[in-house]
């Protein structure tokens, strides 16, 4: 796209939409902390650090959205995916019941869905520059934050490891000995109870300490519902429970904490450490069914029931428990229960025992437990007026355990309970120089990571004939790089910056599969030499018989790659910047780390025509690959009452990886490289003070996602990844009220997605239309600032939407989703000190 082109489609952006604002830390005033009022919500000169060095974000050629903790504030924003709304080219959702505590995270069509940790997320997640590596456990809190940035495209010779698509930068506050402090308390809807605060002091003269804290807890409001007796002239069995109501879903209960030490040895050297810990014993995610295929398993091949009802036949895994929507015949009436929000999932498998299945019945509790924690170091040297040496060690786990039950009914279908033990290791060294009388900036760096953990769960698939352990699976993996960059200054106005990275990644699987009772299949399936048996899990097989070959099997990668990024930008003055670019980035390949099936069930290529059978799931992946052209200029007018900042983009993304449900042979989740694309699009931000006490706010994207070659993943061309929407814009507005008892502020804040798709094979199943969410605020600050209540509205009208779906209904017949919260209201009070 050239320049004139790029002008246009700018200009069409501030004609049909606002952008969203970049907000941090303001360079020439220190605001009070706590306050979302004032100059504290209104910083113009605002600082990055997406070069790794401290630049205005004017200045910086990179399309970025940063957010500071006023703003955070006044948006009623408490974890990082709620920023997305205001984010162009971003989506950000919580991980739907079956992927437990974490997020799905996608910047231009480029990201990752999948919760296990052998796999690389798409979008790099950063705490004070130390990089966070899996999903889970990522939907992170917002206590106690100096900014967030998010950067756009990939970030292969700065951010680094897998931040193909972008990469997310928290950064929190340092401690600074100052004494101050603040505790709010909330309250709100579904018994939402919060409080949060901090506290800063000095230690010694030069030793300063922080410490932030939060605890939440909400009710859950998705309601279990036991069919058996809100539907009593029905042929289902109630259940165990002594009323209808069995429970509720999306429950929260959340604790966490950071300490932070900064020691200032002298002026050269700063000393930054902390530790975090975090405890969430909320419940199994929310969760509905949407959909039941007519061919829904509810029988064994034999015809063993999944339930048998009260008369003794088999009760129909069908349309009659989903509670709502097109797909719904359910006929529940009356109940005073908002059909929208109920399911009839009970957690328990009343399958009667056979010899081909007898570990049953199985029941799990609904619960999503997870316990992080992390200590990382930072060493600032101040080498000379010229060099600058940086040092960032980190260690990081987790474990977490999560229920999941998406069948949606007391007929048990589908059931797991996972566990995820992980911890990580990592070290970054960098070297900022400036050289030639400030002709040259550079940063030398190098990187390395290490990962262990292991996943375990219980898989308990009637609908496949499967009921195992799978694990501990562990897939240990080391990544090491080394970097260079650098900004030539050729002008006063004219930069050239020039990077390369070396990455170096390789991880090694072991695949562990028992019964539940802990034998390990050790019998091909009798199937396969006597078909007369009808399919490997009638009766007459041996339990579990598909996996025989995967206990102990194992599977490798090892791969290297160089990335590189050049970049011309140009002040034509002091209020206007223009720049383009080229970079590249990647995302590690691997091996399915979850395959249902084992060497001993073949090669699908091998099977003789007219041959039906599962086929062997250990298949490997290569890295998939990106390379961006960028465009863009950043703009601030009329006395920096307007700000404008617009970036146009054009991929070449090769090798696509995507997690593949329909695949030979069910169950199936198989990671592949799907092929080919072209991406492009736009991204425009503005805000304005049109007059004093009086901000406005907006953005305005549009993504093209073109496959150009899927070769033989089935995925048809017309197709886009998932989470990727084609049009998203949103805008906010603020008013401050000065009065002589204190400020007043009103905002509101509203965000439109178009229509995505939540799997890689697009279906009207797999479908969340478009929608649009509207939020308000309300504040009065006290003069002195100390005090501040607030009353906040989330979702003003209404809306029902999904925030994800999971879709089965190629192999288990079945759609469930992730439903958003309904309207809520939530009233803080605030007090600094």
């Amino acid at each position: 796209m050239n320049i004139q082109a790029l002008g246009f489609v700018s200009f069409c952006a501030l004609a049909t939409g606002l952008a969203t604002p970049a907000y941090a830390q303001d360079t020439t005033t220190t605001p009070v902390e706590g306050n979302a009022t004032g100059t504290g919500a209104r910083n113009t000169e605002i600082v990055v650090t997406a070069e790794f060095r401290d630049a205005n974000l004017q200045d910086t050629p990179i399309a970025i959205t940063a957010v500071n903790a006023e703003m955070l504030e006044a948006r009623g924003q408490t974890d990082i995916a709620e920023v997305a709304g205001q984010a162009p080219n971003v989506t950000l959702k919580q991980q739907s019941q079956y992927g437990g505590s974490g997020m799905v995270a996608f910047i231009r069509g480029v990201g990752q869905t999948d919760f296990n940790y052998a796999l690389e997320p798409g979008v790099g997640v950063y705490i004070d520059d130390v990089y966070f590596p899996t999903l889970t456990g990522s939907l992170l809190d917002l206590t106690d934050l100096e900014r967030v940035e998010v950067l756009r495209g990939p970030q292969g010779t700065l951010a680094g490891k897998n931040s193909i698509g972008g990469a997310i930068k928290l950064f929190t506050r340092k401690p600074d000995g100052s004494g101050r402090g603040m505790i709010q308390a909330t309250y709100g809807s579904f018994n939402q109870l919060e409080a949060r605060g901090f506290a800063d002091f000095g230690l010694t003269n030069n030793l300063f300490a922080r410490l932030a804290a939060t605890t939440k807890h909400r009710d859950g409001y998705v309601t279990q519902l036991d069919y058996g007796k809100t539907h009593p002239d029905s042929n289902v069995p109630v259940g165990p429970g002594t009323t209808e109501k069995l429970g509720t879903l999306g429950d929260i209960a959340y604790s966490g904490a950071r300490l932070s030490l900064r020691w200032l040895p002298s002026s050269d050297v700063e000393v930054n450490v902390s530790g975090d810990y975090t405890h969430d014993r909320s419940s199994s995610g929310a969760g509905t069914l949407r959909y039941v295929s007519p061919t829904a398993p509810y029988t064994t091949p034999d015809g063993i029931p999944f339930l048998r009802g009260k008369d003794g036949t088999a009760v129909p895994y069908d349309c009659r428990f989903v509670p709502t929507g097109p797909y719904s015949c359910d006929t529940l009436s009356g109940s005073g229960y908002n059909p929208r929000y109920i399911t009839y999932e009970n957690f328990i498998d009343n399958k009667e025992p056979t010899s081909q299945a007898p570990f049953k019945p199985v029941a799990f509790d609904p619960i999503q437990h997870f316990n992080g924690w992390g200590i990382q170091g930072t060493v600032d040297w101040t080498i000379s007026d010229q060099f600058q040496l940086k040092s960032i060690s980190s260690y990081r786990g987790y474990d977490t355990t999560w229920a999941t039950a998406v069948d949606g009914s007391p007929v048990g279908s589908q059931q797991l309970k996972q566990h995820l033990d992980f911890k990580s290791y990592s070290q970054e060294l960098r070297l900022n120089g400036s050289v030639f009388n400030n002709f040259l900036d550079f940063t030398l760096g190098g990187f390395y990571f290490h990962q262990d953990g292991s996943l375990t769960a219980r898989v308990d698939l009637n609908y496949a004939g499967l009921d195992f352990i799978h694990g501990p699976d562990t897939t240990p993996a080391t990544s090491k790089a080394a970097f260079l960059n650098g900004t030539f200054h050729l002008t006063p106005a004219w930069s050239i910056s020039a990077g390369v990275r070396y990455s170096d990644d390789k991880k090694t699987y072991t695949y562990r599969r028992s019964d539940p009772d802990g034998h390990v299949p050790d019998k091909p399936c009798a199937f396969f030499s006597n078909p007369s048996l009808g399919s490997p899990t009638s009766i007459g097989n041996e339990p579990n018989c598909l996996l025989v070959g995967l206990n102990n099997a194992k599977g490798k990668f090892k791969g290297s790659r160089w990335d590189y990024r050049l970049v011309s930008d140009y002040r034509f003055s002091d209020a206007f910047l223009a720049y383009a670019s080229v970079s590249t980035g990647y995302k590690g390949g691997g091996v399915n780390p979850r395959p249902y099936f084992g060497p001993d069930t073949g090669e699908c290529s091998d099977l003789p025509a007219g041959v039906i059978r599962p086929c062997n799931q250990i298949k490997s992946f290569e890295p998939e690959t990106i390379t961006t052209y960028e465009v863009g200029f950043k703009a601030d007018l009329f006395d920096r009452r307007l700000r404008i900042n617009s970036a146009a983009f054009f991929n070449k993304y090769d090798n696509i990886i995507l997690t593949l449900s329909a695949c030979p042979g069910s169950p199936c989740l198989l990671p592949a490289n799907i092929g080919k694309a072209d991406v492009k699009g736009f991204e425009t931000e503005i805000t304005a003070f049109p007059i004093d006490g009086l901000s406005l706010d907006g953005s305005l994207s549009y993504l093209d996602f073109q496959y150009k070659d899927t070769g033989d993943s089935g995925v048809p061309l017309d197709n886009v990844t998932p989470y990727t929407p084609e049009w998203t814009y949103s805008f906010g507005v603020q008013y401050d009220w000065e009065l002589s008892a204190g400020t007043i502020t009103g905002r509101v804040d509203g965000s439109y997605q178009s229509k995505i798709f939540t799997e890689p094979l697009n279906d009207v199943l797999n479908t969340i239309d478009s929608y649009f969410i509207a939020n308000g605020r309300l504040a009065f600050t006290a003069p002195d600032k100390d005090w501040q209540v607030s009353l906040e509205v989330k979702n003003i009208f209404n809306k029902y939407y999904f925030l994800t779906l999971y879709d089965q209904h190629l192999s288990s017949g079945t759609v469930s989703g992730q439903p958003s919260l309904p309207r809520t209201w939530s009233v803080s009070v605030r007090r600094n000190f």
